[in-house]
């Protein structure tokens, strides 16, 4: 009976095994293991770069950096921050950029002056034309789709995650460039997702053209890359406006 009993068990552990085995094989046909991704060093805080990135201001110079037009950047550079010049104008990155990952720190003047759009107003301009709103939104009423965290004009934020004039604010945003077909038709529009301070705002929102401070937004043909650029709200004198540790990947 004995002998019975472990036979049984060998037949029984012998199933198993093979049913296992043939559980593994089933598994492995959905298995990938090439292309391996390549290996990339995350920052060890929130505002280091990773590995990959490309620096476009690490507090020291400007380099990275020219008037919208063309020539040196008018914006000045002082511990550690890219402040804006009254009446200096945008600046925008030498090199150009597509889809990419963005992080930005910005500060708003610790001094309130001007209330709605007037108080510390500036943007981001992905590749020259698509503006994610840099304002001064914390107990300051203005139209929604216009305050930080808006797609100016076109999207309003999920929530204003804004923080007191002053402190130092982060924007996180994944931006993916819109194509265009060869006749400059619009294939596929611009998407962007923004954390703003950590907080999600806008959620993989489809951007609608050209940001349009009169009328509606509409496309116009681009270049695969195009410069990204800062904000000088001249319209208002200009802002003292400061931003840091700026880098971005390119996706």
């Amino acid at each position: 009976m004995k002998k019975n009993f472990l036979l049984i068990g060998s037949l029984v552990m012998g199933m198993a095994a093979n049913a296992q085995d043939s559980l593994t094989k089933e598994a492995a046909k959905t298995e990938i293991w090439e292309p391996v991704p390549k290996i990339v060093t995350p920052g060890n805080t929130n505002s280091e770069p990773p590995s990959d990135a490309i620096v476009l201001f690490d507090g020291k110079n400007a380099d990275q950096w020219q008037r919208q037009k063309g020539g040196p950047a008018g914006w000045k550079v002082e511990n550690g921050e890219l402040a804006v010049v009254k009446g200096s104008g945008d600046v925008a990155t030498k090199q150009s950029f597509g889809s990419c990952q963005l992080h930005i720190e910005w500060r708003e003047p610790a001094t309130i002056a001007g209330a709605s759009q007037t108080r510390g107003n500036s943007g981001i301009f992905f590749m020259g034309k698509y503006e994610l709103q840099v304002l001064d939104s914390y107990n300051n009423p203005t139209y929604v789709n216009g305050q930080a965290g808006s797609i100016y004009k076109q999207h309003i934020p999920l929530v204003n995650a804004s923080k007191k004039p002053g402190e130092w604010q982060t924007y996180d945003v994944i931006f993916t460039a819109p194509k265009f077909n060869t006749d400059g038709s619009l294939q596929s529009p611009a998407r962007i997702t923004v954390l703003h301070n950590n907080v999600l705002v806008q959620n993989n929102v489809e951007i609608k053209g050209n940001t349009e401070w009169l009328g509606q937004p509409k496309y116009t043909r681009l270049r695969d890359k195009e410069p990204l650029v800062l904000q000088d709200h001249g319209r208002d004198g200009g802002q003292p406006m400061s931003y840091r540790n700026i880098w971005i990947r390119e996706l």
